[in-house]
């Protein structure tokens, strides 16, 4: 097997494993240092191994297995943690299993545990994207929008005050559930939006992989809590968002905005799907919440059925909501796109202009400035906010459309 085939089958092997093994050394050993370190090691020998033995049948028990190895032989180096050592001598995990508490999937029971509320929210969600979702430091680094050594520094300290206030990794009940959502809410909308707008070198600029896993969890989280209008908001979010997938991404590996997709090609099922849950929360009568109004925004997108038909000043409206709730950077810049279409891209720029300070690193910022320059004529500047985009962004279908752009600008 060749070199490029073994990393893919560990790439593969890694998205499908990492959590379990993670997850089983840290209940073995009971502590999440020596866990991510014995399966990262494990992983990288299953580079080296895997190209002159093949990949193993069971590439998951060769991955445990060898994981559990490096555990123990690192323990056994620490002689100040004698109660591990004995626990170590046993190669393989005998116990039954514990109780699987109120949720039957592996995956949805990982990512409630490690969303403990103990933790503050972006620290939860920082350590579970890493330890449960997969994702690489880099990838949750652009996800919060700060430098990797930050994002590192950060889920160190998470690390550290788990051991420090002796937070039980203990499967969570029922009772739980409720204080935990938010943060496992978070968790999957962050891995749906790294599927939907991949940012790794050499991925695809799509990655079903993720987004479905996303929904996969986020439907039975919604079946384990039917009446939480956020978890039928954010169900709802995606399916609208996975429905365009397919007119995403033009056969030359451009990217397709939301203007120029073929509508005909988005899945009408899922669409209709979406709009039902949105319709279904406004009619509880309840407050929505921050999913429940971007769900509601796509909504509005997806019921036109021209990019012409679209209502402006409901999305607008509902945006201006959204940001009484979360008055984010972000949000704010995706209201001002939507101003620019009611109110033109005059007023718009000066609102996007107001988030420098905030949006400097984050390409999004730099490609909506280049799109309202160009569309007020200012060429120059246009180009410059594009070259800006461009260096910044990271996925690859979105680098081609921009550099497209760029290159029309007289």
């Amino acid at each position: 097997m060749n070199g490029i085939d073994v990393r893919e089958a560990v790439t593969r092997a890694h998205h499908e494993e990492w959590a379990r093994v993670v997850a089983a050394l840290t209940r073995r050993f009971g502590d999440l240092d020596i866990a991510e370190e014995a399966a990262g090691e494990a992983f990288a020998i299953a580079v080296e191994r895997w190209s002159a033995e093949g990949v193993p049948p069971n590439p998951g028990a060769w991955l445990t297995t060898t994981a559990n190895r490096r555990a123990i032989d690192r323990i056994r180096r620490e002689n100040k943690r004698d109660d591990k050592h004995r626990e170590a001598q046993l190669l393989y995990d005998d116990d039954p299993p514990g109780p699987v508490g109120a949720i039957d999937d592996e995956r949805l029971r990982l990512i409630f545990t490690c969303c403990h509320p103990a933790l503050a929210m972006e620290a939860r969600v920082a350590l579970t994207l890493r330890m449960v979702a997969g994702l690489t430091m880099p990838e949750i680094a652009r996800a919060f929008l700060v430098q990797e050594s930050s994002m590192g520094q950060r889920i160190t300290r998470a690390k550290a005050k788990i051991k420090a206030a002796r937070i039980p990794y203990r499967v969570p009940s029922g009772e739980d559930l409720p204080a935990r959502v938010s943060g496992v809410l978070a968790v999957l909308y962050l891995v749906f939006n790294e599927g939907y707008l991949a940012t790794g070198p050499g991925t695809d600029p799509v990655r079903h992989d993720l987004t479905a896993e996303a929904i996969r969890l986020t439907r039975l989280i919604r079946a384990l809590m039917p009446q939480d209008g956020e978890v039928a908001g954010l169900l709802a979010l995606m399916l609208m968002i996975e429905a365009r997938r397919t007119a995403r991404v033009s056969g030359s590996g451009e990217l397709v905005t939301l203007d120029e997709q073929d509508r005909g090609a988005w899945d009408a099922a899922l669409i209709a799907e979406g709009h039902q849950l949105v319709r279904g929360r406004l009619a509880s009568g309840v407050a929505p919440g921050p999913y429940q109004l971007l769900a509601a925004i796509n909504a509005v997108h997806t019921s036109a059925r021209d990019v012409r038909d679209t209502d402006w000043s409901q999305v607008v409206a509902l945006y201006d909501q959204l940001v009484r709730l979360d008055p984010s950077p972000i949000i704010a810049l995706n209201r001002a796109i939507a101003v620019a279409e009611l109110d033109g891209p005059e007023v718009a720029l000066a609102a996007v202009d107001r988030l420098e300070d905030k949006l400097a690193g984050y390409h999004a910022y730099h490609a909506t400035r280049a799109d309202l320059l160009r569309r007020l004529g200012h060429s120059q500047k246009s180009r410059a906010a594009y070259d800006k985009a461009i260096e910044l962004a990271g996925n690859t279908a979105e680098t081609a459309y921009l550099t497209r752009r760029r290159d029309q600008l007289r």
